[in-house]
């Protein structure tokens, strides 16, 4: 695995679903459809939260590092459509075979892509290889693979740094600050569907570009405490990260850089 691909997702309510499961009428706009959607989940367990399946997708941001190559893109609305987006990350993983690199991927962001893409009837025959694909080294893929949980071929940073529980989980935006990185940058993620219906569609994908770096930067100090890299190493890529954002010259690139 030459290449790391830091990946993140986000969503809105998928208000065309809800408008299927539940029978609703056309008259009703989509604030009004997903308010009450949250109302029915808030009165089941007591938050707006909904379940992965109805969460639509409208950004894949991600880094990928392979040799001298840093990209820091993002796969979103209006540009493409839910499924282009989808079957264009899993077309990124057929093509690279990279590492995966996530902050909660597991407990969200895969299944979440999962779900979509059964909906959108997106292949991806390489993401879902468990030694039994066609492909050369296939069989390497029994022993590590991208849905096994203790396998690196995915590292959720968030769920090995817990020890796999959930109540030892950190926040992202929490812990980046706490080591002198960024955190978040714009918003919250709690605040991507407000954001969407205010048309701030470009907020949302930068929002999510500055979470990916955070977590490529996460996982570069973590790197270098279980000693896949040295202290020298470190330094000199986060410097390298730093002169590529620069050089970018966009306003949430400057912004993340005067913040660590």
């Amino acid at each position: 695995m030459s290449a790391t691909l830091v990946f993140d997702i986000e969503t809105i309510p998928d208000v065309a679903g809800l408008r299927v499961l539940h029978e609703l009428d056309a008259a009703l706009s989509d604030a009004e459809v997903a308010e009450l959607a949250f109302q029915k989940q808030r009165a089941k367990n007591g938050s707006d939260f909904l379940p992965h399946y109805l969460q639509r997708v409208v950004v894949i941001s991600y880094v990928l590092r392979d040799g001298d190559k840093f990209l820091v893109r993002s796969l979103a609305e209006p540009e493409s459509n839910e499924a282009a987006i989808i079957q264009r990350f899993y077309d990124g993983i057929e093509k690279f075979t990279p590492q995966l690199v996530s902050w909660n991927g597991g407990g969200f962001d895969l299944p979440v892509l999962h779900y979509r893409g059964l909906i959108h009837d997106v292949v991806a025959p390489r993401y879902w290889d468990m030694g039994e694909g066609d492909y050369r080294d296939s069989r390497d893929f029994k022993w590590n693979n991208y849905i096994g949980r203790y396998h690196m071929r995915h590292l959720d940073l968030m769920d090995l740094l817990a020890m796999y529980q959930p109540r030892a989980a950190a926040p992202l935006d929490k812990l980046a600050k706490l080591m002198n990185l960024p955190g978040k940058q714009v918003m919250a993620g709690d605040a991507v569907w407000d954001e969407w219906q205010a048309g701030r569609i470009d907020d949302i994908r930068d929002y999510c570009e500055t979470d990916v770096v955070n977590t490529y930067l996460v996982y570069l100090r973590f790197q270098k405490m279980r000693g896949a890299i040295t202290p020298t190493e470190h330094a000199d890529e986060v410097a390298f990260v730093r002169a590529q954002l620069a050089a970018l010259d966009k306003p949430h690139w400057r912004a993340f850089l005067a913040e660590g």
